[in-house]
């Protein structure tokens, strides 16, 4: 890329309309060419070396446990210190590369993702249990967060042309983004794709090196981005790919005296504890570590006695049981002003009972949760909602040779309930009535979380007061609380759901650089 090439604009990556007959037939093309490589070994990638262990981790598919998504090899801790030491050479030459160059790099590999992105939407599919829709959202994501913080990491670049210091007499003063050494990348499985290729993209764009360690539930599509970025001529050790078990490998890397930044999305128990152990300083450690986390929340969707009724029920809906319910900003609670409370939830329930349960491959709407541990736990979480509240609709499981639960509403729930405080992270959905938009609100805000919400109304007095009170990092007003798109809608939450790192923002690659000044004498 030339230092005169205009960059276009960044616009989001268009979704794909499966109506139209076109693109339906290009996915049953990519599901049948991910089907056939069922089954397969894949190496760690440890700089120039890939490397096959005798132990595995098993993928499965979700929605067809008979399945075996792919067999990953598996770091160990000895493999972990070789992949930091390849890491921590590579950074030597990485941090070096001038911040257009490696940008080149994340513009390359979203041009080849956007040519054969129904591939890797196909493989989610199978590995993560998401419908068409829901896969292609993901990777959509993904080439956004790529074509995104390659241009944020250009403006850093060039950040005192267009915001120049103050200038005193004397001196010329400039400040500079310069990055902050080897990471290690903790990615989830909900988003398998898009999470995963933002959080190692900002870092590497930013001149960082990586240790990426993706969930065990979803490394083969992990994996296959690895491959991309090296197709796209990415250096070796600039990304190192070693996953392996979060109380091995996870904790010996988030502990390591070389590790300069933790980035992870995840559970609030999992990023505790990695912020804690991160906050230890190890012999040999001469940097505070960073620590980047996204933890999940308990959204809700407030709606008022104004609202649109049907819009309301839908954006309900659509929030609880999107990709079923699995997602950090999933709409678990919706609280209703007592005015209209019983519309909106015969509009739920209506609503909810109409969707289809079956295989993703076969487009469902509703598919499995992502493991066994998972579905158990849900199922838990059902039982107990059956003493809290009163069962609507759903309840248990669902047919299928795989983790299949019914979309689940419980009605007059206590604030105070469960299952209205605690994170389920699978199709159930807790509404519970108010006095007022105000005590909605109040409602709303009564968890430890803040990451989603939503507030329905046609009153711009209480839309007001919404938008100062409602506690959350990401508010929409008359929409869903679900569905944040990179540039648009910077994502991160308060409280327990996180650092509040706004992914897919202007602030974001800040967290991966650190400023230094250069103030030198001129007369």
């Amino acid at each position: 890329m030339s230092k005169e090439e205009i960059i276009p604009a960044f616009t989001n990556e268009a979704f794909a309309d499966f109506s139209l007959p076109e693109n339906r037939s290009a996915m049953e093309t990519a599901l049948k060419k991910a089907k056939a490589e069922l089954g397969q070994d894949y190496p760690l990638v440890i700089g120039a070396d890939k490397i096959m262990t005798e132990d595995k981790i098993l993928s499965i598919n979700p929605g067809n446990t008979d399945k075996v998504v792919g067999r990953v090899s598996k770091a160990s801790k000895e493999l972990a210190e070789k992949a930091m030491q390849t890491a921590l050479s590579s950074f030597e030459t990485w941090k070096k590369v001038p911040p257009r160059e490696r940008a080149a790099y994340l513009f390359k590999a979203a041009a080849l993702m956007r040519e054969r992105k129904h591939e890797f939407s196909a493989v989610m599919v199978l590995e993560s249990g998401k419908n068409w829709a829901e896969a292609d959202a993901d990777t959509c994501e993904a080439i956004d967060f790529m074509e995104f913080y390659a241009r944020e990491m250009i403006r850093l670049s060039q950040i005192d042309r267009e915001r120049p210091l103050v200038r005193i007499a004397g001196e010329t003063n400039r400040q500079e983004y310069i990055p902050l050494g080897v990471g290690v990348v903790i990615p989830p499985w909900n988003f398998p794709l898009a999470i995963t290729v933002g959080m190692t993209t900002a870092a590497v764009v930013s001149g960082n090196t990586v240790l990426l360690k993706p969930s065990s539930l979803t490394p083969v599509i992990a994996y296959k981005f690895v491959a991309l970025m090296e197709e796209a001529g990415l250096p070796q050790g600039v990304i190192n790919f070693i996953p392996g078990s979060g109380s091995e490998v996870g904790d010996y890397l988030t502990t390591h005296p070389k590790t300069r930044f933790i980035s992870f999305t995840g559970s609030k128990e999992v990023g505790l504890r990695i912020n804690r152990l991160a906050s230890e300083t190890a012999e040999g450690q001469i940097w505070i570590k960073r620590v980047i986390a996204e933890m999940g929340g308990k959204d809700g969707i407030v709606v008022d006695e104004t609202a649109d009724i049907e819009e309301a029920a839908a954006a309900i809906v659509t929030s609880a049981f999107g990709f079923q319910g699995q997602k950090c900003s999933a709409g678990s609670r919706a609280i209703i002003v007592e005015e209209v409370y019983d519309q909106v939830v015969q509009a739920v329930k209506e609503r909810t009972e109409k969707l289809a349960i079956g295989l993703p491959e076969e487009n469902f709407a509703v598919g499995p949760v992502c493991d066994e541990k998972s579905y158990e736990r849900i199922l838990s979480y059902i039982e107990v909602g059956k003493q809290e509240g009163k069962l609507l609709t759903g309840g248990g499981k669902a047919a299928g040779n795989g983790y299949y639960i019914q979309p689940t509403v419980f009605v007059d729930v206590p604030g105070k309930a469960r299952i209205m405080q605690e994170e389920i992270f699978g199709p159930v959905l807790a509404m519970a009535k108010a006095k007022d938009y105000q005590d909605a609100i109040a409602l709303f805000n009564d968890t430890e979380f803040g990451l989603t919400g939503s507030f329905f109304s046609r009153d711009e007095k209480r839309i007001a007061y919404a938008e100062e009170e409602m506690h959350c990092g990401n508010l929409y007003i008359n929409r869903k609380c679900t569905g944040a798109l990179v540039g648009v809608h910077p994502f991160g939450g308060f409280n327990m759901s996180g650092t509040d790192s706004k992914a897919g923002g202007t602030d974001y690659l800040h967290l991966f650089t650190q400023p230094k000044i250069i103030a030198r004498k001129t007369k």
